[in-house]
């Protein structure tokens, strides 16, 4: 029968015990777990990473977690690689094998063929006595004591331990090789994640439309540019410079001020002191301005000089809110 309690108390001990079980491989970060991360920080080639089971789905995470942080790597399929995948090893690449048990047939299989080859073996292993482990050049221990599966059968907490392991593995690397922001998004284009590290102001603002006024415009100019641009503000020039920024918000406050505006002109309403921005700024900068000041519009400069205006929604629509 369904129970809402029981649910919760079943999520609840399963975090706990995946929880602990993370804890515990602080144990597991030794002597050999240096090795691990100095052979493939020297190794010439790629990291090619094999599993079998749950343990190949982890392998693709953590090869693409490699990829995505400056380490070369490649999956291949335990299955696979004894009926022609083999191929894809090169000399100079180091092999990470993950199995929980260590006693797979195919990584029984695997393990001597790739020893042939020369190439250094890394076993991820929660089994310290299995093939793996004793036949691997160097050993990391992802021991749990129980699967989070009531039949403490399924891979749940094993493939969590192996996870984190790797994460493990690809941060301590990402540190050795000096990996930065700009080296991140060069791998990252695509997304919001990869916006947020290369996307500039100018890339979004010079998109808008450039809504401007004279000092001596009219209320009903003023409303007709805003309105016009779609920008919910616009800009004051005099010959061609900024004196300052008229925005909806300022119309309404001037509005609430004057109970006859009709002959107001821009210079009457313009906030001398707007917020701005240099075009090649980074995005990320832009919205951290318009957050600290409550506002939805930045002025965009370039060399100094009014190059647009940005809004708030040009963040949103980009993906980075």
């Amino acid at each position: 029968m369904f129970s809402p309690d029981s649910v919760i108390k079943q999520a609840i001990d399963t975090i706990k015990l995946e929880a602990e079980s993370v804890s515990n491989l602080l144990q597991y970060v030794d002597d050999q777990f240096v090795k691990a991360v100095k052979t493939i920080h020297e190794a010439t080639g790629r990291v090619v990473v094999s599993g079998i089971g749950k343990s190949a789905v982890i392998a693709q995470k953590m090869v693409a977690t490699f990829n995505s942080t400056g380490t070369p790597a490649l999956f291949m399929h335990a299955a696979d690689a004894i009926h022609g995948d083999l191929g894809m090893i090169q000399p100079g690449d180091v092999v990470i094998i993950i199995s929980k048990s260590g006693n797979s047939p195919e990584i029984k299989v695997l393990v001597p063929f790739i020893k042939n080859f020369g190439n250094p073996v890394i076993a991820l292993s929660g089994n310290s006595t299995s093939y793996l482990a004793t036949n691997a050049d160097i050993f990391i221990n992802s021991t749990v004591e129980k699967e989070a599966c009531p039949n403490n059968l399924a891979p749940t907490t094993s493939t969590t331990a192996q996870l984190v392991m790797g994460d493990a593995l690809a941060v301590c690397l990402l540190s050795l090789k000096g990996f930065t922001e700009k080296d991140f998004a060069r791998f990252h284009p695509g997304g919001a994640l990869g916006k947020r590290l290369y996307l500039r102001v100018a890339d979004m603002s010079d998109q808008n439309q450039l809504p401007s006024v004279s000092p001596n415009s009219s209320l009903r100019e003023i409303i007709f540019e805003i309105s016009g641009k779609r920008l919910g503000a616009t800009a004051v020039l005099n010959n061609g410079n900024l004196i300052g920024i008229i925005t909806d918000g300022d119309l309404r406050r001037m509005l609430e001020k004057n109970e006859s505006p009709a002959n107001l002109l821009a210079k009457d309403i313009l906030n001398p002191n707007p917020k701005s921005i240099e075009g090649g700024e980074l995005a990320t900068e832009a919205l951290a301005l318009m957050r600290k000041h409550d506002i939805s519009q930045l002025i965009v400069t370039k060399n100094g000089k009014y190059a647009g205006i940005l809004h708030v929604h040009d963040l949103v629509r980009e993906g980075i809110i």
